[in-house]
């Protein structure tokens, strides 16, 4: 994430994985939304939204806002399947 405090890592079992690296080492939240092995994950470095690219041809954006209050957790709404 843009504010360098996030990662989302793809996985070949079909995961896609957000670390807050602010406050734990182990993941915040896991999604699987895809039916194949994900390959590319990203941030757009303006807008507040994710994306994650997957074998099965799928391309699923989330709207994936981080607060700047460390009270708020992360928040990940699906948004489109591309």
């Amino acid at each position: 994430h843009t504010s360098g405090d996030h990662l989302v890592v793809g996985s070949l079992d079909r995961r896609l994985v957000w670390f807050d690296m602010d406050l734990a080492n182990t993941p915040y939240k896991t999604l699987k939304y895809h039916e194949r092995a994900l390959r590319s994950v990203g941030f757009h470095p303006r807008y507040p939204l994710m994306a994650s690219a997957s074998d099965d041809g799928s391309i699923h954006v989330f709207h994936s806002m981080v607060y700047s209050d460390l009270m708020r957790n992360p928040l990940i709404v699906p948004v489109k399947v591309l």
